[in-house]
């Protein structure tokens, strides 16, 4: 959990509350962390567990979110968890394999996108 204060032109401040990870019960039931702002979901990366590794496959951020570095936050947080839980990790999705590029320090869990890994993840999300 993140909050975050924002001056507006009025000289007012404004907390934002920003929630990240398994925000509920069913984003472990549907595979996917969330980010939520101000309660709002503002964004989710999906993912599939391949026995020690957790596949990600889709991220995505509304259009109401977008350029905030939300969904930097929301794959940081998402690789820590997979970190903390002794797994490892399989970057399919783009914007989490760029992110890797940048942050080496997931290097040590990261594995390798292989045409093994594709057709397992492509059979599981039919």
């Amino acid at each position: 959990m993140r909050g975050e204060e924002i001056r507006d032109f009025g000289g007012f401040f404004r907390v934002r509350l920003i929630v990240v990870g398994m925000t509920s019960g069913s984003d472990h039931a549907r595979h996917r962390y969330g980010i939520l702002v101000d309660g709002e979901r503002a964004g989710l990366t999906a993912y599939r567990d391949r026995g020690e590794q957790r596949v990600f496959h889709h991220t995505e951020v509304g259009d109401a979110f977008a350029g905030q570095g939300l969904a930097a936050l929301l794959v940081e947080r998402a690789l820590t968890d997979v970190r903390d839980s002794g797994k490892r990790m399989v970057p399919v999705c783009s914007y989490v394999a760029k992110f890797v590029e940048k942050h080496g320090e997931f290097a040590d869990i990261t594995d390798p996108v292989t045409p093994d890994v594709l057709r397992w993840l492509e059979a599981e999300l039919d």
